[in-house]
């Protein structure tokens, strides 16, 4: 009997894993790169309880001869496809381009993927660097010695070995592949969101010296868009910093893992708030039951009266979700079997609504009851109607506020 790696490695030959745990560390390299740039790094979670995971992207390392397309939507099915088949939660661990590859990941699984750790990252929506400067990156395919330039000039000090191991790597793509790579990173992806979709903890590491990922970019287009999101700055070190500093990267991923799996274990049934926010995000009536028990009681400042029992609970949720044009959650705090999560919305064109959702679990992680507190007041009384209108005949209009 083949196992879930093996069928993995049978659609993606490039496919490694070292170690083993009850959760998967998916590592994306960026741009001129391979997977053995993480070499360094993998070497030293290797005592984590994680199973470690690499690959190659199409027209890089030994993928190097795939035909395209090569784009982030291309890459991004890859990685899916590899989270989709793992038979455990992963995280991400991303650099430079493979950020928006991982960003893209996360957003489509959201169940499956904990949090994600980026490297040196650049915008979901690209540099958009003007012409000129874009044109030398698309003139480094084939060429060594301006290769082993920019990784200099961006490198923060990079020693020989570090030097010589990624212009190698570099030297391997062929040059009409670059051309492709560097569109990717530049362009982003077209009307990407002000806010990421992605609602999962974010880590961010960034090297000080780096010049193209730089503090102002990170700070301005990059971490404001993710709901839980930290920083860490290393000094001395360029946009790899994993092949500079592997031991400090590595040392900030291992305490992203253990941060991840305290929050996890805080909550009883080693769960989090996070199939709420999911279901939020996918509006599916069946992703709220998911998380609730049979005889879950909704209380809410837009409803009269409680509602009861795991369908109709359901229903009022999945008909809230869709009334709601945007929907951030802000703050999330653990106290006990109660997970407090505070939020904004926006409805009917705009209307700002604000609120916090007090969630209580049971012994087994499934959600027992739900408080919802809406304001201002007239927004309020504007969403309880617009629901009755909704769902009034299935769960009781005199639930609802109605102007008549």
């Amino acid at each position: 009997m083949t196992t879930v790696i093996e069928q993995l490695q049978e659609q993606d030959p490039s496919l490694t894993t070292t170690g083993s745990g009850d959760v998967a560390v998916l590592f994306i390299h960026g741009f001129l790169d391979d997977q053995t740039v993480w070499d360094d790094v993998v070497s030293e979670l290797a005592t984590a309880d994680a199973q470690l995971l690499r690959l190659d992207l199409a027209g890089m390392g030994d993928r190097s001869g795939d035909e395209g397309p090569y784009s982030l939507q291309r890459y991004a099915d890859d990685v899916a496809r590899v989270v989709a088949g793992l038979d455990k939660p992963v995280v991400l661990v991303a650099q430079s381009m493979g950020t928006l590859v991982a960003e893209l990941v996360g957003v489509r699984h959201p169940d499956k993927v904990l949090g994600a750790v980026f490297v040196t990252p650049v915008p979901l929506a690209g540099t958009h660097l003007p012409e000129e400067a874009v044109s030398s990156f698309r003139q480094l395919g084939g060429n060594v010695e301006a290769q082993r330039g920019v990784r200099m000039y961006l490198g923060g000090g990079l020693n020989e070995f570090g030097l010589d191991k990624l212009t190698y790597i570099g030297s391997r793509i062929r040059p009409e592949v670059v051309t492709h790579l560097v569109d990717c990173w530049n362009e982003g992806i077209p009307d990407a969101p002000e806010k990421s979709e992605f609602s999962s903890p974010v880590l961010i590491i960034r090297g000080e010296a780096d010049a193209f990922a730089t503090a102002e970019l990170v700070s301005s287009a990059v971490a404001p868009r993710f709901q839980y999101v930290q920083e860490e700055v290393l000094s001395g070190a360029g946009h790899w910093p994993h092949v500079q500093q592997p031991q400090n990267v590595a040392g900030l991923i291992g305490r992203f893992l253990q941060e991840i799996s305290e929050a996890s274990a805080a909550a009883p049934g080693g769960a989090d708030a996070q199939g709420w926010i999911n279901a939020f995000a996918s509006k599916s009536a069946d992703d709220f039951g998911e998380a609730f028990h049979r005889d879950v009681v909704l209380e809410a400042s837009v409803i009269r009266s409680p509602i009861t029992g795991r369908e109709n609970v359901k229903t009022v949720m999945s008909a809230a979700s869709s009334i709601y044009e945007s929907l951030e959650f802000t703050q999330q705090t653990i106290n006990g079997p109660r997970t407090y999560l505070e939020w904004q919305a926006t409805a009917f064109g705009g209307l700002k609504l604000y609120g916090i959702t007090i969630l209580t679990k049971d012994e087994n992680g499934q959600i027992v009851s739900a408080a919802i507190h809406h304001r201002p007041l007239d927004a309020a009384l504007r969403f309880s109607a617009e629901l009755g209108k909704r769902i009034g005949k299935a769960v009781g209009e005199s639930r609802f506020y109605s102007a008549d």
